[in-house]
């Protein structure tokens, strides 16, 4: 708490410093048109960003931090004057808060974002993720396909992280606890299927806060810069492949071992902090059916492909590739989630699980599950806006140019270091990779290594959320698998920190080759060689 408060008070001085020294510099905020920056282009153009970052990493509290680098944007933009600070933040029509919120893109990503809360409030409110738990646990016959069939629902549900989260845990807990699979391990796979399937997911909330993160001004398509990213996203990919490794080869290590032989005895959870464990029984809709949460996910991936392609040109005769790379992500997701909802509330009524009352109950909920998100994409978009108003692309990208060097190839493993650590202090993938995606961009305006650094910068983020026990996708797996919260970070932190190691490396490789088919075979290569050795460790120790 002292450091918390010493760091606060630091922050207050520099921004005192700022406004006496910003107080010096020429200016005139008569004519917009010859209005000129003081520190435009400098390293002062970075600062919001530090300042930001900085605050995050010690506090690990996202929208204080946020705020305080956007209000230091507004300062040095000002040039110290109070009356143009507050009218930049809030109303600066290239990067200002309100302008933000009222570019159509933006917007539709929120609005996206509200309609998925309310799809997943209404399954569950209608019994559909019950109904196919219990049709799951009549199916199922081991514990590893127990593991492998979570971690397909996950990969199924990759919408969005929290759509996910909220459905995963509450269809497979039967699953898994009838065939004796830890509460840690189910936490595990739940969230190991969230943020990194979503990050690879191009019909998906992430793809489209992604897309709405690379500047606009820098030429690139950010959908097609998406897609291109998917094949260098080692940590997404090689979670995946993680899981069935372990599941297949009966293989665990850490913390989790012990949780894992403990629940083939009959302890699910270990320790004595049991949450949900008296719960037998949860009061679920009895005209809930498997088709009820089955329906509703097969045509939200037909809306939304359909709507990315109908954005894109398809149905005026544009082939479907074409189409689905020069998509409109966000108006796309946003028309294929609203027809979806409408087709998914007609089904309920049809069926008789839903009243007209039930349904519009629903509404709120999932506005109100959505808040978190909105707030850092608010603050995240607007932060990005001052460090363009500074010039901060300018400054990075003339550092870069002359300093890189011979030191270039080992630009996206240091990217995805920085990400990484920045994930896991403030939470949060996306404002993480807001804030770094503009500087990759202005760092690198086109080719592979444009590519490969994007890739490390979500990479590196999906990996901090995914270690950071104050990440909301980490805090709804440990709630949607009734696993003690401590449990849940102890136990996957292993599986999670090896998974990044093998990442790192392979985009310093990355950096050498340039060819997305060969460095993804060595990816797999060696996260494959690297399990193996560890499960003929773990035996010659066990001998």
């Amino acid at each position: 708490m002292k450091k918390k408060i010493a760091f606060s008070a630091v922050v207050l001085i520099i921004l005192g410093v700022l406004i006496g020294f910003t107080l010096n510099t020429p200016n005139s905020i008569a004519d917009p048109e010859t209005y000129t920056c003081g520190v435009y282009a400098t390293p002062f153009a970075l600062l919001p960003s530090v300042i930001a970052i900085a605050l995050a990493l010690i506090t690990k509290e996202v929208y204080s931090s946020l705020f305080v680098g956007i209000l230091t944007g507004g300062i040095l933009y000002a040039n110290g004057n109070l009356e143009l600070m507050l009218n930049t933040i809030l109303f600066q029509q290239d990067g200002g808060m309100v302008s933000q919120l009222s570019d159509s893109s933006n917007v539709g990503i929120l609005v996206f974002l509200v309609l998925l809360g309310i799809m997943v409030a209404l399954m569950n409110r209608v019994g559909g993720s019950a109904a196919f738990g219990q049709w799951a646990s009549e199916h199922i016959k081991s514990r590893v396909g127990a593991q492998l069939a979570t971690m397909l629902l996950g990969v199924l549900i990759f919408v969005d992280d929290y759509f996910n989260c909220l459905t995963v845990g509450s269809v497979m807990r039967p699953v898994t606890d009838r065939h004796q699979v830890s509460r840690a391990k189910l936490a595990y796979l739940i969230d190991a299927t969230a943020a990194p399937v979503c990050i690879i997911a191009p019909i998906s909330s992430w793809a489209a806060a992604v897309t709405s993160s690379v500047p606009e001004d820098s030429n690139i398509n950010g959908f097609t810069m998406f897609l291109e990213t998917i094949p260098y996203n080692y940590y997404a990919l090689l979670t995946l492949l993680t899981i069935v490794l372990l599941s297949v080869l009966k293989l665990d290590f850490g913390p989790m071992k012990v949780h894992e032989q403990n629940a083939i005895k009959g302890d699910l959870f270990t320790t004595e902090a049991r949450p949900f464990g008296e719960v037998q029984n949860e009061r679920q809709n009895p005209k809930g059916k498997v088709i009820d949460l089955v329906f509703p996910v097969i045509v939200l991936i037909i809306c939304c492909t359909l709507g990315m392609v109908y954005t894109g040109g398809f149905f005026s005769g544009v082939d479907f590739v074409t189409a689905f790379a020069d998509s409109d992500a966000s108006v796309g997701l946003t028309l294929g989630s609203v027809v979806t909802l409408l087709i998914t509330f007609c089904f309920y009524m049809l069926r008789g699980v839903v009243s007209f009352k039930e349904f519009t109950a629903c509404i709120p909920e999932g506005f109100k599950a959505m808040v978190s998100p909105i707030l850092i994409l608010t603050m995240a978009w607007t932060l990005s806006g001052m460090t363009g108003l500074l010039g901060a692309k300018y400054f990075v990208a003339d550092l870069v140019e002359h300093s890189a060097g011979s030191l270039a190839i080992f630009l996206p493993a240091i990217v995805f270091l920085v990400a990484l650590f920045l994930a896991f202090a403030t939470g949060t993938s996306w404002g993480t990779f807001a804030i770094l995606i503009p500087i990759v961009c202005h760092a690198f305006p086109s080719g592979e290594f444009l590519t490969i650094s994007i890739a490390a910068c979500l990479a590196g983020a999906v990996c901090g959320d995914h270690c950071s026990p104050i990440s909301d996708t980490t805090i709804m797996a440990s709630a949607g698998a009734h696993c003690d919260h401590v449990n849940h970070v102890s136990t996957q932190l292993p599986y999670c920190l090896t998974v990044a190691a093998v990442s790192c490396v392979n985009f310093i490789l990355a950096g050498l080759i340039h060819q997305w088919l060969v460095n993804l075979v060595v990816a797999v290569v060696t996260m494959t060689a690297t399990i193996f050795v560890m499960r003929a460790l773990q035996n010659k120790k066990q001998a």
